[in-house]
């Protein structure tokens, strides 16, 4: 996993975030929340699995962007995901979009 930061400030999630790698992710996202200045992008196109731990570390994500004024950006959210997100009401945490980024302007988590 890396710890740089695209100048797009988009960071692409693994395929699953769970308790196996939430605190990589954990720590990754929040070093990005620390460093950005407006919006912080997640590309979650390609998240397959997710569990709690993975919820977990979205919603501790979001909680720390508040506290220094970042807004989290879920960028291409499958389906799955945000039928997930919709039932636990965790959707009215995010904004959304819906764009397609050439490869060199993401850093994968």
């Amino acid at each position: 996993m890396s710890n740089r930061f695209a100048d797009s400030g988009v960071i692409v999630m693994p395929d699953h975030l769970d308790a196996g790698n939430s605190a990589d992710v954990r720590r990754l996202l929040h070093e990005a929340v620390d460093h950005c200045i407006g919006d912080l992008r997640i590309d979650v196109a390609h998240l397959d699995v997710i569990d709690a731990a993975g919820l977990g570390v979205l919603v501790g994500t979001r909680r720390r962007a508040d506290l220094v004024g970042v807004n989290i950006v879920l960028i291409d959210v499958p389906p799955r995901l945000h039928r997930l997100l919709a039932v636990t009401r965790l959707s009215r945490l995010f904004t959304y979009e819906s764009v397609l980024l050439p490869a060199d302007q993401s850093i994968t988590a």
